[in-house]
């Protein structure tokens, strides 16, 4: 498993999202996803959508640890002002 596989899986499930994902080894992966589909929704909620696009990846333990961040586009906004 590669990160543009990744971002190719959560891009498909979530077409508006922005997806960033780093990961060199091909077990440990980063994902940033920036999503409108995740306007009131609870951050366990949001994190569902994102690991329902990866399912059967991670049923088969191909993706062995993924650190998920996830934000609606205004979120995302605040939160690059404040870096």
């Amino acid at each position: 498993m590669q990160a543009a596989d990744i971002q190719r899986l959560i891009q498909e499930a979530l077409p508006s999202a922005e997806v960033l994902v780093r990961g060199d080894d091909g077990v440990h992966f980063e994902a940033v996803v920036i999503s409108a589909e995740f306007a009131g929704k609870s951050l366990i909620a949001q994190h569902r959508l994102v690991n329902a696009a990866l399912g059967d990846c991670l049923q088969r333990e191909e993706i062995h640890a993924l650190g998920l961040r996830t934000f609606t586009p205004e979120a995302w906004a605040a939160q690059q002002a404040q870096a």
